[in-house]
């Protein structure tokens, strides 16, 4: 495969290359994805060894240190990356699944049958791993799909990538089928965002400029989430220490997701019992607390928090607190400041956990669970190729079956229409 190709030429080649994966077997699917994790594994060396030269060079442009967590991959990285693709390979083929046939008066037999988009474009920053995820999705869902990842892991992008096309080679799909953009020039993005001709998705990944411009330049429909303000609610029926575990976790077990929790709202009743706590911990963890006036009045050195606070998504050790009346003001809150990206109650009350999922229009909405398992590999997805807040045409975080779309399929013996 030609890697020094135009992005047009690529994203010609991956469409001419589409039909071959929709159609290829699940087993060959299955084994070109397995081949690849394998190859990944032989070349591990090689590949970590670009990340630390992508680390040194992204180190000494100054960039920030959530964006640096995002970049590196070490060899445990790397097993994971490939642990998740073989998830991937293990799951049910969607693809050709016949659903909802029912027979019609007339004597027609009507069904939806799942398959591909065609090709899919990703644009996505610092996460190399997203390139062996993006790909073996791709694969298993039928699709071709051209790959955009930024500049500061180009090194560790094309190492995945060539390991990639030789298990594309090795399992006799079409290499073009999945490819990665070389260049680091930034007009490489205007060039995949206007080639609607061959590519049927677009899919950015990363800081909130990026999905922006995306999402104002794309000429092909965008599957996308802005922001993940993601909130606790804990309840006044809450037990105790189950909430200040979720609290904890759902901010601090890693910063610099978008399904980390940036603003903890506590029931004004339970705060007295709890807030102390997960205050104490906050600060052993080194995670600033920006808190309302009566947050503030139970623990009075926290800063006081702006209307600015309840918007934030700080991807750092930084969280927004509120004490609220009740449920309502709670989910009144998230309907105003939330992303629609997830949220989630502790309590112990099943009305009110009920009526929290029903009234938090949000893609994760859950119920003494921290926030940050909003994640499709702890979804059961393998992966994911992003967390969509958008409601068409998938929500979530988006796997196998968030890229394909449905047709109609009819069967009858011979039926004839009379108006």
């Amino acid at each position: 495969m030609d890697t020094n190709l135009s992005v047009l030429d690529s994203a010609r080649c991956a469409r001419a290359s589409s039909g071959l994966i929709a159609t290829a077997p699940t087993a060959i699917k299955n084994g070109a994805i397995k081949a690849i994790a394998r190859i990944i594994r032989e070349e591990t060396i090689a590949v970590a060894n670009a990340n630390l030269v992508d680390i040194e060079h992204a180190q000494h442009n100054g960039i920030s240190q959530p964006l640096l967590d995002r970049l590196r991959l070490d060899e445990s990285g790397i097993e994971r990356m490939c642990q998740a693709a073989e998830a991937v390979a293990a799951l049910p083929d969607p693809v050709g699944e016949l659903s909802g046939l029912h027979q019609q008066p007339s004597g027609i037999r009507v069904g939806r049958m799942r398959i591909p988009l065609g090709v899919f474009g990703m644009i996505y920053e610092s996460r190399p791993n997203v390139t062996l995820e993006a790909a073996s999705l791709a694969i298993k869902s039928g699709n071709a799909c051209i790959l955009r990842g930024g500049s500061e892991a180009i090194r560790t992008n094309c190492a995945i990538a060539d390991c990639i096309t030789r298990g594309l080679e090795e399992s006799g799909l079409p290499a073009e089928g999945v490819q990665l953009v070389r260049t680091t020039d930034r007009s490489a993005v205007g060039e995949m965002l206007a080639a609607d001709e061959f590519i049927d998705l677009i899919v950015p990944r990363g800081g909130k400029g990026l999905i922006e411009r995306v999402s104002r330049e794309s000429t092909i429909p965008v599957l996308k989430h802005l922001d993940g303000v993601c909130h606790v609610y804990i309840d006044d029926s809450a037990d105790d220490d189950l909430a200040v575990r979720i609290a904890i976790n759902s901010k601090a077990e890693k910063y610099s997701v978008c399904n980390a929790a940036e603003t903890l709202l506590i029931a004004f009743s339970k705060a007295r019992t709890v807030l102390p706590n997960i205050a104490a911990q906050f600060a052993d963890l080194g995670v600033e607390m920006r808190g309302c006036e009566r947050t503030r009045a139970i623990v009075p050195n926290v800063a006081l928090a702006t209307e600015q606070d309840w918007y934030e998504e700080y991807l750092d050790a930084v969280i927004a607190v509120k004490l609220v009346d009740d449920i309502d003001e709670a989910i009144a809150h998230i309907s105003k400041y939330g992303s629609a990206h997830t949220d989630t109650i502790v309590a112990t009350d099943l009305q009110k956990t009920q009526q929290f999922i029903n009234q938090v229009d949000s893609a994760s909405v859950m119920v003494n669970t921290s926030t940050q398992f909003a994640d499709g590999f702890e979804f059961g997805l393998g992966a994911e190729i992003g967390i969509s807040t958008d409601k068409l045409h998938a929500r979530g975080p988006v796997g196998l079956e968030g890229l394909t779309t449905q047709k109609f399929v009819v069967y009858s013996d011979g039926a004839i229409r009379h108006r």
